[in-house]
């Protein structure tokens, strides 16, 4: 199983989602997927993280599925050009 690298934007977009604590979650259901917090935004309202996710490509893809399924909008950062 190949490991891979994948950014994307998490966004909880209430503050019932803001105060869930789903990738906390997450992590307890995929131990194998390591996540690093590039950059966040988060009020009592709204919460936008850029996350890295690390591990075998099944389980990134499952658990970016899991935040999905508990109402997180998962979406993919685009390299920019500066970043080659």
């Amino acid at each position: 199983m190949a490991a891979i690298k994948k950014r994307v934007w998490l966004t909880f977009g209430s503050k019932a989602m803001v105060e869930t604590p789903a990738l906390w979650r997450m992590s307890r259901e995929y131990p194998e997927v390591m996540f690093d917090i590039r950059q966040a935004s988060v009020t009592a309202e709204i919460g936008i993280m850029a996350v890295l996710f690390e591990g075998p490509q099944e389980d990134v893809a499952a658990a970016l599925n899991m935040l999905q399924q508990l109402g997180v909008t998962v979406e993919p950062i685009e390299k920019s050009v500066v970043e080659g």
